[in-house]
């Protein structure tokens, strides 16, 4: 695993985990501090994701656009992202908040949630 993977993954753990926490990766959550939470925001820019507040939440992510937004799918292993039910087509970006219908690897419909 190269060098830069792993210190997006290793960012990538730190964001998750201190999403974990009460008030997630805030600027102002003092578990946190201002330099993770700037090395977390650079570490995502430079890799090509979009630093935003997560909507109705209390934290930031690194939002990243999927390459097939807007394609056509039948299973979920046809989306770099999720495959959407109601559209059939793969979601716009990642992650994708709020409970959706999506097309599993089977083929079949279910609700996915993410908090």
């Amino acid at each position: 695993m190269g060098a830069l993977r792993l210190g997006l993954v290793a960012i990538g753990c730190l964001v998750f985990l201190a999403a974990c926490q009460e008030d997630g990766l805030s600027s102002t959550n003092p578990t946190v501090g201002p330099d993770l939470f700037a090395q977390a925001r650079q570490s995502c820019e430079r890799s090509g994701g979009r630093w935003g507040a997560a909507v109705g939440k209390s934290f930031f992510v690194c939002y990243r656009n999927m390459r097939d937004a807007g394609k056509s799918c039948r299973v979920e292993s046809d989306c770099q992202g999720l495959c959407l039910a109601r559209s059939m087509t793969c979601s716009p970006i990642e992650p994708f908040f709020g409970c959706h219908e999506v097309i599993g690897s089977n083929g079949l419909r279910q609700t996915r949630c993410v908090d």
